[in-house]
């Protein structure tokens, strides 16, 4: 499960909802599922049910950590945290773009997360024979 944080109107949840996408939608579609992490918050049976299932990556924006720390107040398992504002380190100076919009800049570190998980995930599928 690739969990991202909701970090609605920030350009960082932007940045790590459409890594998200990139890669339960294309790298690694057949492989990998994601879930709104409100249902998670909500504590909807099955969303709790997939992240006690399964070995997760979440996503976070900032350093609150939201993903991180409801997948496992579900009792889900975090195989790897990634936070957005750690990738800008390789993109100094970068202007991503606004909580609705990426630029060119913010495609990339989108691109740049997206390719980090998807490395992730076959690693754990190496390992455990499955990922979602």
């Amino acid at each position: 499960m690739v969990i991202p944080c909701s970090g609605i109107g920030k350009v960082h949840g932007l940045i790590g909802r459409e890594a998200t996408y990139r890669v339960t939608d294309g790298l690694a579609y057949d492989k990998t599922a994601t879930l709104c992490l409100a249902l998670l918050v909500k504590g909807d049976p099955e969303a709790v049910e997939a992240v006690q299932r399964h070995r997760c990556i979440t996503i976070d924006g900032c350093a609150k950590a939201c993903a991180q720390k409801n997948v496992e107040m579900s009792g889900g398992r975090v195989a790897k945290a990634i936070q957005v504002a750690e990738a800008f380190r390789n993109f100094r100076g970068a202007r991503p773009g606004t909580a609705t919009a990426l630029t060119e800049d913010g495609w990339k570190i989108s691109e740049a997360i997206a390719q980090s998980v998807h490395c992730e995930a076959a690693e754990l599928l190496g390992v455990e024979g499955t990922v979602r």
